[in-house]
């Protein structure tokens, strides 16, 4: 019971081991001396393998038959399928068992491998020869001789020479016939105790040798097979005399043991046999049976006279572990006597292992090749391991001689898989000689060795590397096309095709290089012109040739090289400039600005003036011209010359350029009316006429020339019906609507006329005076009308688009009245409070402003102008009058918003217009703009001076600015309270003076009107004597 227990938990460890291992065993029943594509079986199904998805493999399922090189397989499998068939090689199970004495089984065994190595796994296939009839039962001669002594008593029993038959089983030999016995003789058969069919032959008469001593017959021998096969031999019996007594061993069976390295002519055993008989019939003679294999009687000598078996030649114990030696001993009868020597060769270790190594991976001339992207575990070749001799010295062990990426892994009984171990690299090693070693464990040990070639295929792994990741070069501009600049270089670990390297340009590349796909050679094939690029940055390609091929990329700097092969350039060819004709002596004109495309000091540009000109000068670098001499635009209105910019180049270029400078005349005449001749005059115009028909045309001149002697016209008062507008370019009054019966009468509008002058217009207004009716009778009576009207303050015409009720009308008369009252009396309480509190030091601030002299223009100067600006607060002295607000009609050229208006009665307006004197005040144009003529409608790409209009200066003011930066030079005051809300570097925005600002806080409401009453104005006259025209006693402003 134990030793079961012992078997079963052995076999169930040793399945473990084998199923782990990736290794099986499969069993298959074939017949001997198949024919050809005979379908054996189906690995496939038979391991369930189909159970296994295809997709999750890299490559299809592979079934590879392992064999020994040199070898003919007896089957073939089909690789992708797993089918097994015969092949053309004969199916010989004596061939194949030859050796093998007492065995009922024949096996022929392979190995074959399961593709790829995710489900790899090695099947050893066993297959069981079955033996066919095909080989006839034979004797060991034709013809056999016996002797019988002639006394032999009836059913006395003699034995024949027994048949052999290659076949086993029912195939060997079943049974002996005797042909032609004459009845004299019989035959039995007898089976030995080692299953041996022996023929004997019975006497069944009595002999007499004198009668007959020589019988003749035939002896057949059948096997059991199918078809049955036989032969025969010649039986040929002799009658000998008699001889009464038999040889006799002493023993009948002997076993013996002799060592396989025993000397030729070592003594095996001694026979002893005995006859009773006395004189030559006790005479014995030792010889072997006809039994005994030729194998036997060539190893052995077998003394006939002495019994004695010695060692005739060397034993080998793996070509016969024992041998099986009938020996007869015979007086000269027809009985001898028998003995079985069993002979055992016992093993020494005499024989080295033996290495047989079977490829999975089909070598090349002997050399395994294998990829180095060859992964782990990948099998390469069934190692199988065997020694001859027995127990411990056949026990081999097989490994490696040194340290390889290849191991050795077990999976049958002396059986190793080669596989890889670790990564390959071709770049490293690109061949390995593993050395096999085989020993086995005698004493000594007998050691055995094999190389098996391995020789890496080189995998395009490696991307080509760059010498300099990172190319920085300089070339000096205006090259010669096709000039080389350097040598890319780049390497590749690999080799053959994979480590051939092509060079390329990226996409990012400019035409003006080339690089050589061979050579690496950069080209430029343009000439290179650093002041159109300075820097060019690309990168370039390295690729080699494998499949698929791999790329690596360095970036290229190439810096170009400053000569000096551009002259400085003027940002004009001709430059302009307007001076005002009081602007002081070395003041600023302008900027000359000058650029070189060229670096460093072939860049560094001085400027000079040309034609040894003293009157003006001009800053080297700065390129700033001022004057040396005081301007007089009546004697001289423009001055010419020529600048000269030089760079610093060791070959230095130059350029040069005109420069005019044009004396201006100022604004300082404001526009005097012509028509009408004074505000009394008056023009009757016709109820009849039809609108659009000029009723009068206002002329006004103006003593200045250009822009600011151009006018333009507008009706700012009077007008309250709307019937009247005015054409702003020609002053034509034309019709605005029909006239009806209530625009019969006098109608008082009051036109101004202001020039276009810079920076600030000028302006004059007067009273146009228009009689609507068919005929003039009395003009004594219009004329006293116009002197009451010019008396009388002008409102704003307020149309009322609704009609209300009569009570809402009251209530709306009421608030108007109060609110009215309430605005009088405010209005003349700031007025005297403001009076009151004039101080004398804001005159003498106004006689500093006409002292002002010209400043260098500069951030202090700006800075500190700002500063003041920001002290600045609502002037003390504003004079407040009774004031009319009206609303601005939407068709007034002038006013696009509500506007305050203050009206003053018409002498006081003339007595207060002050002249404004330009005479010195500075004004810088585009020096693009044309001639003096026309400057002032100059088309400049510049923006003009943006002046609020209608700003009358009782005293003269400068303006400075900074330089602009585009060659124009602006002058500014630095003591002058200005500031622009607007980001144009030509524009100067309104400017306040204490003396004639008199914007005041008041709310402007659309269409509604105050009004005042006679009475009211009768109570006012005292305090607010100016009223209605929107003129203060020190200047007038629209």
């Amino acid at each position: 019971m134990d030793l079961l227990s012992g078997t079963y938990i052995f076999a169930v460890l040793l399945a473990c081991v084998v199923f782990q291992s990736g290794a099986q065993e499969k069993n298959y029943t074939i017949r001997e001396e198949m024919p050809e594509n005979v379908l054996i079986g189906d690995l496939l199904k038979d391991l369930n393998l189909s159970l296994i998805p295809d997709k999750s493999l890299t490559t299809p399922m592979q079934f590879k038959l392992v064999y020994k090189t040199g070898d003919v397989p007896l089957i073939r499998i089909e690789e992708g399928t797993g089918e097994i068939f015969t092949t053309g090689a004969r199916i010989d199970r004596e061939k194949l068992c030859a050796g093998i004495i007492v065995d009922t089984h024949c096996f022929y065994e392979v190995e074959v491998a399961v593709l790829p190595d995710e489900i790899f796994r090695l099947v050893k296939i066993r297959f069981l020869i079955e033996d066919i009839n095909d080989n006839a039962p034979l004797f060991p001669a034709t013809v056999i001789n016996i002797s019988i002594p002639e006394n032999s008593a009836i059913n006395s029993r003699y034995a024949l020479p027994a048949a052999i038959d290659p076949d086993t089983g029912i195939n060997g030999v079943q049974n002996y016939q005797l042909i032609k016995g004459q009845n004299i003789f019989g035959l039995d058969i007898i089976e030995t105790p080692e299953g041996e069919k022996m023929p004997q032959l019975i006497v069944q008469k009595e002999l007499d040798r004198e009668e007959k001593d020589t019988y003749v017959m035939k002896v057949k021998v059948e096997d059991g097979g199918f078809p049955q096969r036989s032969s025969t031999a010649i039986l040929q019996v002799s009658v000998a005399d008699t001889n009464d007594n038999h040889p006799v061993f002493k023993e009948n069976e002997i076993e013996v043991s002799i060592p396989e390295n025993a000397p030729v002519g070592s003594s095996v055993t001694q026979l002893h046999a005995t006859d009773a008989d006395i004189g030559e019939n006790a005479r014995i003679h030792f010889y072997f049976s006809s039994l005994v294999s030729s194998v036997a009687k060539r190893l052995f000598h077998l003394n006939s006279t002495t019994g004695l078996i010695t060692v005739k030649e060397p034993l080998d114990r793996e070509e016969s572990p024992n041998h099986k030696l009938l020996v007869l001993a015979s007086d000269g009868g027809l009985m001898p006597a028998r003995a079985m020597v069993l002979v055992n060769v016992t093993d020494v270790n005499d024989n080295v292992p033996l290495i047989d190594i079977r490829y999975i991976i089909n070598p090349i001339n002997g050399t395994v090749v294998l990829s180095e992207n060859a992964p782990l575990n990948t099998k390469i070749a069934l190692i199988t391991v065997t020694d001859k001799d027995a127990d411990h010295n056949g026990r081999v062990t097989c490994f490696t001689d040194h340290e390889v990426p290849f191991r050795l892994r077990p999976v049958f009984s002396n059986q190793f898989l080669l596989e890889t171990a670790a990564y390959l690299d071709y770049e490293s090693t690109r061949e390995y000689a593993i050395k096999l070693l085989a020993s086995d464990a005698g004493k000594p040990p007998l050691n055995q060795s094999s190389m098996l070639l391995i020789k890496l295929k080189d995998e395009n792994d490696n991307a080509p590397v760059f010498t300099q990741p990172f190319i920085s070069l300089s070339v000096p501009e205006n090259n010669s096309p096709g000039t080389q600049l350097t040598k890319i270089s780049a390497t590749d670990a690999d080799t053959g095709r994979n480590a051939e390297i092509h060079y390329l340009l990226g996409i990012d590349a400019p035409s003006e290089f080339n690089l050589d796909h061979r050579t690496g050679i950069l080209t430029a094939v343009k000439k290179l012109d650093r002041e159109k690029q300075e820097k060019y940055s690309f990168t370039v390609l390295a690729k080699d040739n494998g499949m698929p091929s791999l790329i690596t990329n360095a970036t290229v700097l190439v810096t170009i090289l400053d000569q000096n092969d551009n002259s400085p350039i003027f940002t004009h060819n001709e430059y302009n400039f307007y001076v005002p004709e009081n602007l002081p002596r070395h003041g600023t004109v302008g900027l000359i600005t000058v650029t070189d495309p060229d670096y460093g000091e072939n860049s560094a540009v001085t400027l000079s003036i040309l034609d040894a000109n003293d009157d003006f000068t001009i800053d080297p670098q700065s390129g700033v011209i001022q004057p040396n001499i005081s301007f007089d635009r009546e004697k001289q209105e423009s001055y010419t010359f020529n600048v000269k910019a030089e760079d610093g180049g060791r070959v230095s270029h130059s350029s040069t350029a005109k420069v005019t400078i044009n004396v201006v005349d100022v604004n300082d005449n404001k526009p005097v009316f012509v028509v009408p001749p004074s505000n009394y005059s008056f023009e009757l115009v016709s109820p009849s006429a039809n609108p659009g028909t000029v009723v009068f045309t206002v002329v006004a001149i103006d003593n200045d020339t250009g822009m600011n002697a151009e006018l333009r016209y507008s009706i700012v008062g009077g007008n309250t019906k709307g019937l009247f507008m005015i054409d702003q370019t020609t002053g034509n009054i034309t019709l605005k609507e029909k006239c009806v019966l209530a625009d019969l009468g006098l109608h008082k509008l009051i036109v101004k006329a202001k020039d276009l002058g810079q920076p600030d217009s000028l302006f004059s207004v007067i009273n146009v005076n228009l009689f609507v009716n068919e005929s003039m009778t009395n003009a004594t009576l219009i004329y006293e009308l116009v002197r009451k009207n010019i008396e009388i303050p002008v409102t704003q015409n307020v149309e009322t688009t609704h009609t209300s009720s009569p009570s809402s009308d009251y209530v709306k008369i009421m608030v108007a009245i109060v609110a009215g009252t309430i605005t009088v009396i405010l209005v003349i309480f700031i007025t005297a409070v403001v009076r009151c509190r004039q101080s004398p030091h804001l005159k003498a601030a106004q006689k500093n402003k006409q002292n002002s002299e010209w400043v260098t223009p500069n951030p202090e100067n700006r800075q500190m102008m700002m500063m003041k600006k920001k002290k600045k607060h609502t002037p003390k002295n504003l004079l407040l009058n009774f004031v009319t607000i009206e609303e601005a009609k939407a068709d007034d050229a002038d006013n696009d918003r509500n506007t305050v208006t203050l009206d003053l009665p018409v002498e006081l307006e003339e007595q207060t217009m002050v002249k404004y004197n330009w005479g010195t005040t500075p004004t810088t144009f585009k020096p693009d703009s044309p001639d003096l003529a026309q400057h002032y409608k100059s088309a400049s790409p510049q923006p003009a001076f943006q002046i609020q209009p209608e700003t009358p200066l009782n005293l003269k003011h400068h303006i400075i600015q900074e330089l602009p930066l585009d060659n124009t030079f602006v002058g500014c005051d630095s003591i002058s309270k200005c500031s622009s809300s607007s980001s144009d570097p030509y524009s100067i925005s309104e400017c306040s003076y204490p003396v004639t600002n008199i914007k005041t806080p008041v709310s402007v409401h659309t269409r509604l009107t105050w009004g005042i009453s006679s009475r009211m104005l009768q109570q006012s006259t005292a305090t607010a004597p100016y009223i209605g025209h929107g003129l203060s006693p020190l200047g007038c402003r629209s």
